[in-house]
C-alpha cells in the first residue's frame, strides 16, 4: 500500500476522521474548503498530531498512537507542495532546488530533475523573478531532490490562471509516470482530480 491512513483529530468544534488505504499513483482527497484537507496533509507531514490513529506511507510506519511511534517531519522524508511555491527568496532557482538534499539519496539527479520540469532557463534567476508556473515547477522540483518517499501536493493549481494550471497539471502527470512516487493530493476540482487521481477519498464538511 502507498498510503494507510487512519486517524482522527478534534479541530474546534470539527472532528477530523479519515481512512485511506491507497495503492500506487495519485490518491485524492476531494471535497469543499473546510473539510479538513490539509489538516490531514499536515498529520501526514508531521506537522499536526493526530488525537489517535496510524498512518503508514509505502510501507513505513511514520505515527501510531497505540504503539508510541511519532515521527518528528525532517525523519519522514515527504516532499510538501503548496499552493503557493514558498521557495527561498536569498536563493537562486539552483540553490533552492538542491536544498535538503546533501546526504539523501533522489530518485532523479539534478539534470534529470531540471529536464523532466523544463526548468533549464530558470537555473540562475531569483525567486522574484519567476511567474506563478515557473515557481510551482521549482517547488516540485526541489521535493523531489530531497529524496521523498512520497509527495503532498496542497492545490497545487490554486493560485494559477487557466495556461499555467493546464502546463502544472501536464507536469503533475509526468511526475507521477516517470517517478512512480506516492501523491496525496488535495484538491476541490472534481474534473482535477478525475484527470490526476487513481483514488479519490471524498472529504465532505
Amino acid at each position: 500500500m502507498s498510503f494507510e491512513i487512519s486517524l482522527i483529530r478534534r479541530m474546534g468544534d470539527r472532528r477530523i476522521a479519515v481512512e485511506v488505504h491507497a495503492g500506487p499513483g495519485v490518491t485524492a482527497l476531494f471535497g469543499p474548503s473546510g473539510a479538513g484537507k490539509t489538516s490531514v496533509l499536515n498529520m501526514v507531514a508531521g506537522l499536526l498530531r493526530p488525537d489517535r490513529g496510524r498512518i503508514a506511507v509505502a510501507g513505513e510506519t511514520l505515527f501510531d498512537s497505540t504503539a508510541g511511534i511519532d515521527l518528528p517531519p525532517a525523519r519522514r522524508r515527504i516532499g510538501y507542495i503548496f499552493q503557493d511555491a514558498r521557495l527561498f527568496p536569498h536563493m537562486r532557482v539552483r540553490a533552492n532546488l538542491t536544498y535538503g538534499s546533501h546526504g539523501r539519496t533522489s530518485l532523479l539527479s539534478l539534470d534529470e530533475a531540471v529536464d523532466l520540469l523544463g526548468i533549464a532557463p530558470l537555473l540562475d534567476r531569483w525567486p522574484a523573478t519567476l511567474s506563478g508556473g515557473e515557481a510551482q515547477r521549482v517547488a516540485i522540483g526541489r521535493a523531489l531532490l530531497s529524496g521523498p518517499r512520497c509527495l503532498l501536493m496542497d492545490e497545487p493549481l490554486t493560485s494559477l490562471d487557466a495556461a499555467r494550471r493546464e502546463e502544472i497539471l501536464t507536469l503533475i502527470e509526468r511526475v507521477r509516470d516517470r517517478t512512480a512516487l506516492p501523491i496525496l493530493y488535495i484538491s476541490h476540482d472534481r474534473a482535477e482530480v478525475d484527470r490526476l487521481a487513481a483514488h479519490v477519498i471524498a472529504m465532505p464538511l
